[in-house]
């Protein structure tokens, strides 16, 4: 039976060092031709996955964790953060002295320049240390925000804006983004354009932000390398990402 097999991209995709091994390329490729569809499901933004787009021959997508979503090349949903939310949680970094990044589907772009759990944390997914700008997010539809701090100095953003949703994906930065965002939210928008329901969905990841997912598809598959907590979620536990975890997970699943 086809299934759409939605799969996470760093540290599920991408190995350690953010490559795409020939094995998982081989793999995908398989699954693709054996009749199954293929979407990516990331919490990076649009302008961040080109190359694994190219690599895979993939048009379906869910970026910014479930804010925004593409079927077929066609933008199906833009969600944003209220610009009012915006400000407030920006006076209160400003306060706290915590820098933050706003994205649009085109940048990042940083509340200021050169600070290190910034450079630190940007430097873990190989991307360059992004412009400054104090107004950006009045400009642009910001999809999802970015907030640097350790972990218990979040406890208090998520305690002053209940109405939104914090999701640590490194030591010193959370994702910000509306509360129900989520990964699966995204792939239920691309299961309805496609006529399948959850059941036909396999859904693989390794990071906290991928627990939602996990647990609504139908088979949820972590990697070896994956958080604690989303093992604990899913159906079934591949190998590492750098060990061939893609390709032989797809082939125990028979899905190649």
């Amino acid at each position: 039976m086809k299934k759409i097999l939605f799969f996470d991209i760093d540290g599920t995709l991408y190995d350690h060092d953010k490559k795409l091994p020939e094995s998982a390329k081989k793999a995908v490729t398989a699954a693709r031709e054996k009749g199954h569809l293929v979407a990516i499901a990331t919490g990076r933004a649009p302008f961040m996955i080109g190359p694994v787009l190219e690599d895979l021959d993939i048009d379906t997508y869910i970026c910014f964790n479930g804010q925004y979503v593409v079927h077929e090349g066609e933008l199906i949903h833009g969600g944003v953060i209220e610009p009012e939310i915006l400000a407030r949680i920006k006076e209160k970094a400003d306060r706290d002295r915590f820098p933050l990044i706003f994205m649009d589907d085109r940048e990042m772009v940083a509340t200021e320049t050169g600070h290190p759990h910034v450079g630190d944390s940007l430097d873990s997914l190989k991307m360059p240390y992004p412009r400054a700008s104090e107004t950006f997010h009045m400009e642009r539809p910001i999809h999802q925000a970015l907030l640097f701090c350790t972990e218990k100095q979040e406890k208090s953003y998520a305690e002053t804006f209940p109405e939104m949703k914090f999701v640590r994906w490194h030591r010193t930065s959370t994702d910000i983004l509306p509360a129900g965002t989520s990964k699966a939210e995204g792939m239920q928008r691309i299961l309805d354009r496609e006529g399948l329901t959850m059941g036909d969905a396999v859904a693989f990841g390794d990071g906290l932000n991928d627990i939602e997912m996990l647990e609504a598809a139908g088979v949820g598959v972590a990697m070896g390398n994956a958080h604690e907590e989303a093992k604990k979620r899913a159906d079934y536990i591949a190998g590492d990402v750098s060990d061939d975890g893609i390709a032989r997970i797809l082939d125990r699943l028979e899905l190649i």
